[in-house]
């Protein structure tokens, strides 16, 4: 069964509020040429950070304004490869888990 558009909703009001908290919410808006990726999370124009804050958060909330949901989420995962080496990263890592976990 799909998640509710509120679960996602809350989901991501938490992983933005995370984000904000441990220092990795950007206040500068990204340059327009990094938005012309071709790399899975935006690799080679981005940071991962800048991905799930310019990218995911946005994208994830328009598609749950819509009720239009992908059928699995692996954001999670990514997370565990791209924060293992950030302090305080964990509960960020855990609430993109929690992300996904509403997919499944």
């Amino acid at each position: 069964m799909p998640p509710t558009p509120a679960s996602v909703l809350a989901q991501l009001d938490r992983i933005e509020a995370e984000m904000k908290r441990i220092g990795l919410w950007q206040a500068a808006p990204l340059e327009p040429e990094q938005y012309d990726f071709r790399a899975a999370f935006a690799g080679d124009t981005m940071s991962f950070a800048q991905w799930l804050q310019f990218i995911f958060i946005p994208n994830a909330r328009a598609a749950a304004r819509q009720n239009k949901f992908p059928a699995a989420s692996h954001v999670g995962a990514k997370a565990v490869r791209e924060f293992d080496s950030i302090p305080g990263a964990a509960e960020l890592v855990t609430l993109l888990a929690e992300f996904d976990a509403l997919f499944q």
